[in-house]
């Protein structure tokens, strides 16, 4: 029997009802495919600081060092709340980033897919989603202006000031740039390059980079854009992307826009992958206007489960299955109250029933 042993980060908010739900996934899996998942939880984000005195505590760093993968949940608080915690230890700055740079994970993945049977989620127009939306955006993750050296005080002239550095090495680029070019192979063989060139030196260097190891994938055309016109054509045209590459913070931007084309962040797993070691988790936040209402859809964490399957454990048809058990619920027309509105013409469930008919549709699947 294999045995794999995974972080189990909650998180805050919702975070530990739609963690409640992968879980669930998981022992199903596990118990379908003859497989040990040990599942050891960690107290991380903002309950971990409260309950703890540190969003990333020494024992949760232990749990991430020896982990074979983590399912982490969405953490933050509201802005009030947050205000209760000191500004540098507050949970992105005090666990996520460092989690992301202990574990050098490098590449982010994110899929924004929606298919034609669910345009009635999305705000666009039924002929801009055309036959549906399916692309990857592919962000790097532990570089760029959130790792930058950061300086804030006072100058000669008594104004306050901050300032943040935008840094790339080579290294950094290329890696990012070689996994969304093995990702395009693999998909339709189409690159689209998003930069801003036309202003920050980063993005020079960074198309110098693409030009290089294009050379090495010559079966994948490369299409470069400027930012902001990928953002306006994210709205007006999303079906001609399959594969976007982009540095950390267009990256960070841009995937929460692809939320917005399918008409919520609640559609979006991701996966956080490093040399080593990944962590996979829900691309949306805590909401905590919803928390313990037990009406948040857990398709982003079930979702983040099945990314894990594929990527850390090699268990790419199981993974598939669980695609295809979330997208039967839909297309069955359930749904949660957080992602469809009252006559909408939907069954509204809750979290946890939800996750009872991905686990029903899972089961009856046969074993690849």
């Amino acid at each position: 029997m294999k045995h794999f042993k995974i972080g189990i980060f909650a998180g805050d908010g919702i975070g530990p009802e739609i963690m409640r739900e992968g879980c669930r996934v998981l022992e199903l899996v596990g118990t379908r495919n003859n497989v040990n998942f040990e599942l050891v939880e960690g107290a991380f984000g903002a309950h971990a600081y409260f309950s703890e005195g540190d969003c990333f505590p020494e024992a949760t760093k232990a749990i991430c060092d020896s982990a074979d993968a983590i399912l982490k949940g969405p953490i933050g608080l509201s802005h009030e709340e947050s205000k209760k915690i000191p500004v540098d230890q507050q949970p992105e700055r005090g666990a996520l980033l460092p989690m992301r740079r202990r574990l050098n994970t490098y590449a982010n993945f994110r899929p924004v897919y929606l298919p034609k049977s669910l345009a009635h989620f999305s705000p666009l127009k039924p002929e801009v989603i055309g036959e549906g939306i399916d692309m990857i955006m592919v962000r790097e993750l532990v570089g760029g202006l959130y790792f930058g050296k950061k300086e804030v005080g006072v100058n000669a002239d008594g104004k306050r000031y901050v300032v943040e550095a935008l840094e790339y090495d080579e290294d950094q680029i290329r890696n990012i740039l070689v996994e969304a070019f093995k990702i395009s192979q693999r998909r339709k063989k189409v690159l689209h390059n998003i930069h801003k060139s036309n202003v920050l030196k980063s993005s020079v260097l960074w198309n110098e980079i693409v030009e290089e190891v294009k050379v090495d994938y010559p079966d994948v055309e490369v299409r470069h854009m400027l930012v902001d016109a990928a953002a306006t054509a994210l709205c007006l045209n999303p079906t001609q992307f399959d594969v976007m590459v982009m540095e950390n913070m267009f990256g960070d931007i841009l995937s929460d826009q692809g939320g917005g084309i399918l008409g919520s962040l609640g559609l979006m797993p991701s996966a956080c992958i490093g040399p080593d070691r990944a962590y996979y988790e829900p691309s949306h936040g805590s909401a905590p206007d919803i928390a313990g209402q037990n009406i948040a859809n857990p398709y982003s964490m079930i979702g983040s489960v099945a990314m894990m399957l594929e990527y850390s454990f090699d268990m790419t048809a199981e993974a598939n299955n669980i695609w295809h058990a979330l997208q039967a619920v839909f297309d069955d027309g359930y749904s949660t109250a957080d992602l469809s509105k009252p006559g909408a013409g939907v069954n509204m469930i809750a979290t946890n029933e939800f996750g009872d008919k991905v686990l029903e549709k899972l089961a009856a699947m046969p074993v690849v």
